[in-house]
C-alpha cells in the first residue's frame, strides 16, 4: 500500500487584493484636460451655429479628436500593488503580476521588461531630462555645502541638514518606488501568474468612426 504523497497547499486567492498606488502625469493631465475643452468649444460652435455640411464635419472631426486627446493624456496611469502592475497605455492595459516582471529600466523613457523580454512603455511615468539635470545640480551644490562645512569646522548639527539621498527627479522616485514592490513582492506566491494584454477598443473604436466618417464626408464633398 503506498502512502499518499503530500500535495503543497493551494495559493490562497482568497485574501483582498492590497491598495492600488496610483501613478500619473500631472503634466499630461493639465494638456489634456486644456485640448478637450478647446475641441468641445470649437466643436459645439460649429454644430451649432455652422450651416451646410459643416456641422456633420465637426462632428465627425469630435468622435474622432475627443477619444484620441484623452487616450493620450488623460488616459495613461500606472496602477501598482502587492501582486501586479497593471500599465493602462494610450491604446493598452497590460496587466503584469510581479513574478513576471525581469526588471525595470530607465533612460529616454521608462520601461518594464517582462521575463519573456517584451518591453512595455510606461506612458504615465515619462522621463525629463530637464528635471534629471537640475536634481543633479541640487545634489552638487548639496555636497558642496556638505564639503563646506566640513572644511570651514562647522557644527555637526548643520551639516546634518545635508540629505543623506540623493536628490532624484520626480518620475526616477517613482520608478525607485515600483522597483522596490518589485524586489520586495517578486518572489511572494501571490504575484505569480501570467502577463494578459487587452487592447483599450473603447478607445479605438470611437476614433475609428470618426476618421470613416470624416473621410467619407469629405469624400463626397
Amino acid at each position: 500500500m503506498t502512502t499518499p504523497e503530500h500535495q503543497p497547499p493551494a495559493p490562497d486567492h482568497s485574501a483582498p487584493e492590497s491598495r492600488d498606488r496610483v501613478y500619473r502625469s500631472p503634466a499630461g493631465l493639465a494638456a489634456g484636460v486644456l485640448l478637450l475643452a478647446i475641441a468641445l468649444w470649437l466643436g459645439i460652435d460649429a454644430l451649432v451655429s455652422a450651416h451646410g455640411r459643416t456641422p456633420w464635419l465637426a462632428l465627425a472631426a469630435l468622435i474622432l479628436v475627443l477619444p484620441t486627446f484623452a487616450a493620450f493624456t488623460v488616459r495613461p496611469a500606472v496602477f501598482a500593488n502587492d501582486e501586479r502592475l497593471r500599465i493602462r497605455n494610450p491604446l493598452r492595459v497590460i496587466v503584469l503580476p510581479w513574478g513576471s516582471v525581469a526588471s525595470l529600466q530607465s533612460g529616454y523613457s521608462n520601461e518594464v521588461v517582462a521575463t519573456s523580454g517584451t518591453k512595455f512603455q510606461l506612458w504615465a511615468i515619462p522621463v525629463s531630462l530637464r528635471a534629471r539635470k537640475k536634481a543633479a545640480r541640487q545634489q552638487g551644490m548639496a555636497a558642496a555645502r556638505a564639503a563646506g562645512a566640513a572644511s570651514g569646522g562647522r557644527s555637526r548639527g548643520r551639516s546634518s541638514a545635508v540629505p543623506d539621498r540623493p536628490t532624484r527627479a520626480q518620475t526616477d522616485q517613482v520608478m525607485d518606488e515600483l522597483r522596490e514592490l518589485f524586489a520586495t513582492h517578486g518572489a511572494s506566491e501571490r504575484a505569480q501568474g501570467e502577463p494578459s494584454v487587452r487592447w483599450a477598443y473603447e478607445i479605438i473604436g470611437p476614433a475609428v468612426a470618426g476618421a470613416v466618417l470624416l473621410a467619407v464626408l469629405l469624400a463626397i464633398g
